[in-house]
């Protein structure tokens, strides 16, 4: 098993993760409360707001295994390394971890960047290969999803991976064990998802 302080990278993907380029964000009063249905349909509410796991909720819809391509694990030590200012209660020095989730027919589904405490990472995520639901769920780690924020935004990067244009809907949350953050994790969908949730907005309008 690769330690956690080894890089692994997949070349053809940039070292830096994949923050939107938000054309609208919010954060935690707005995700409480949800969205009015025509800025974001129901079906996508439950998807980005509810404190489910994504990688479960993606294997219902399509039925197919959601699997992983681990395409980066980097050392980022104490830098912030641009992501949501919340990874300040993350310890540090941290681990940068990037992947893509996808059907085991190869069609991304979702797009995840995470933060560890690099001396944890090993503990948590002993399968790499795993998302991160499996490999807690086989450790039967008890954890509360504390989603932070939401974003609707654009991401050139992601709209080739992906082969859908854009705008995305993301968001990012925190995983809480014991009391204690374990990981950040920042989030984004791909519009594919639409044929099996339905349009993203209910209206004409998105109001955004």
């Amino acid at each position: 098993m690769a330690s956690a302080l080894q890089p692994i990278i997949d070349p053809a993907v940039p070292s830096d993760w994949h923050a939107l380029a938000p054309r609208w964000q919010a954060g935690q009063p707005t995700v409480q409360k949800g969205l009015p249905h025509d800025q974001l349909a129901p079906a996508w509410q439950i998807l980005l707001l509810g404190d489910g796991s994504p990688t479960r909720h993606l294997q219902l819809l399509t039925r197919d295994r959601t699997e992983v391509d681990v395409i980066d694990m980097t050392p980022v030590g104490m830098d912030l390394d641009g992501a949501p200012d919340i990874i300040r209660v993350v310890p540090g020095p941290r681990l940068r971890r990037q992947v893509w989730l996808r059907t085991a027919s190869g069609q991304r589904l979702a797009y995840a960047a995470s933060w560890w405490e690099a001396s944890h990472v090993d503990e948590y995520l002993q399968n790499k290969s795993l998302p991160i639901w499996a490999s807690l769920a086989r450790l039967r780690t008890e954890l509360y999803r504390d989603i932070q924020g939401l974003y609707y935004g654009d991401s050139p990067a992601l709209e080739e991976a992906f082969g859908q244009a854009g705008p995305f809907w993301g968001r990012h949350y925190l995983f809480w064990h014991r009391g204690k953050p374990l990981t950040l994790i920042y989030e984004v969908f791909s519009p594919y998802l639409t044929r099996y949730l339905g349009p993203m907005q209910s209206g004409p309008n998105p109001g955004l």
